[in-house]
This record gives C-alpha cells, structure tokens and sequence, in this order.
C-alpha cells in the first residue's frame, strides 16, 4: 500500500490533547457516556477516523460536567452552566482560568456564580436560602494535568469590586 506522511494537527501543537479512553480513566466517565455526550453536542471533540480526540478545555469541560452529575444536576442544567461560562465568560471553561486565582463554579440549580474570592464564596453559602453546590474549576484542571498558569505559586490577593459572576436564575 501506499505510506503516508503523518501530519501533527495544529491544535497538538498549541496543548496536550487527550483520548476517549483517557479522558474516561481520568474523569471516570464511560465511554459509552463521553459518545452520547458528542452525538448530543454536549462536548463535541475532534474526530480523527474513528477517535475522538478531547483538546485540555473539553477535559476540565467534562471533569467539571462529570462532577455536577455525580451532585445530581439533569443534563439540562449542566447545558445550562455551560452556556452562562461560554457566553457570560465570553471564553471557554478551561480559558477562565488565570494565574492569579481558582475559580469555583457555584450553583442552587437555578442561579449560577462564577467567583474566585473565597470571602465571597462563604457569603453566598451563608446567605442562601438552600443547598448550594460548589465545583473547583481549577482544581479539576489540575487533577487533569491540565496546565493552569501560575498554578504552582500562591495567589496573588487583589480586591476588585464586581469580580463575581451570576448568571440569571436558569
């Protein structure tokens, strides 16, 4: 048969990516689960023949997804959370993350804040009215070996009024 030169996709070059039977082995999802997830566009990764191939922000995607439904979210409201990251946020999930604070994701199921002041986070635990569910977007990065920038120094402390995001109630 004919021999082929093997291109590297650009997109490798930019960052790590992951296979189907990783990100599974990472996240704990079933493969069956991550197939269903892309035919419903939930996580739509590049498709190389047969293989999906999941760039490091669809991971920290499906870690973060993964952990909301293990807390019991419908796949609507998770719909739902990654629409407010994606449009609110004007980036995707893995992109919010800075090299000078975590970002935690923080819902009731019906609001959505995005905060990365532990202050403002007891706050919110504080003053709700019921259950509030808390995900650590940074930390599922790096649980994923997803570079985090700044990630391995303390974070740098910086009071700016209107760093919290809320979403409308979903």
């Amino acid at each position: 048969m004919f021999k082929t030169k093997k291109v590297k996709p650009e997109t490798e070059a930019a960052g790590r990516s992951f296979t189907s039977s990783e990100i599974s082995e990472m996240t704990g999802v079933s493969l069956r689960q991550l197939q269903w997830w892309d035919e419903q566009k939930v996580v739509s990764p590049r498709h190389e023949g047969h293989k999906r191939v999941y760039l490091a922000e669809e991971a920290v995607e499906i870690a973060v997804i993964a952990e909301l439904r293990r807390k019991g979210f419908s796949l609507q409201k998770i719909r739902q959370v990654l629409r407010f990251l994606q449009k609110e946020m004007g980036k995707r999930l893995a992109e919010i993350l800075s090299a000078e604070s975590e970002w935690h994701l923080i819902t009731d199921g019906k609001t959505i804040f995005l905060e990365d002041d532990n202050q403002r986070i007891i706050d919110l635990f504080k003053n709700s009215d019921q259950p509030m569910f808390l995900v650590c977007v940074t930390d599922q990065a790096r649980r994923l070996g997803v570079a985090v920038p700044g990630a391995a120094r303390k974070p740098v402390r910086k009071e700016v009024s209107g760093t919290a995001r809320k979403a409308r109630a979903v």
